[in-house]
């Protein structure tokens, strides 16, 4: 086993991953069915633009996907890809949206960015996109 703390210069594996990635999609199983894909992501962190604290998120993300769907890997790289990353919430629950839109391109997207209290303040962002097909 070896250890690859000794050399600070270089990144470590999961740094690289996230830098390397990029969101990625596979075809849509049953495109002719409407359905929904939910999918939880408890661990979603950023910084605040104004003070550099750090902001903690549940991320929950609900689809109904037309001929593409998300992979879970790269989505995962891809959140992460925001730690360090000095942003709002509103602008980071847009953004999101925004780059998974342009990828998966959904009949209807939903994000719901639960963001944990900060000094007695709980904020919750929820963004969409298309229609919504009855299931």
């Amino acid at each position: 086993m070896s250890f690859q703390g000794s050399d600070h210069q270089k990144p470590l594996y999961g740094e690289r991953l996230i830098a390397e990635s990029q969101l990625l999609c596979f075809d849509n199983p049953k495109p002719e069915r409407p359905y929904e894909i939910a999918i939880e992501l408890p661990e979603f962190t950023c910084q605040c633009p104004f003070s550099g604290y750090p902001d903690f998120a549940v991320l929950k993300l609900v689809y109904q996907p037309a001929k593409h769907v998300l992979e879970l890997k790269a989505l995962k790289l891809y959140i992460n890809s925001y730690r360090d990353k000095k942003i709002s919430h509103e602008e980071v629950a847009n953004k999101i949206i925004d780059d998974l839109v342009e990828v998966a391109k959904p009949q209807w997207m939903e994000l719901e960015a639960d963001f944990n209290p900060r000094g007695n303040v709980h904020m919750l962002v929820k963004v969409s996109h298309g229609l919504k097909k009855t299931i």
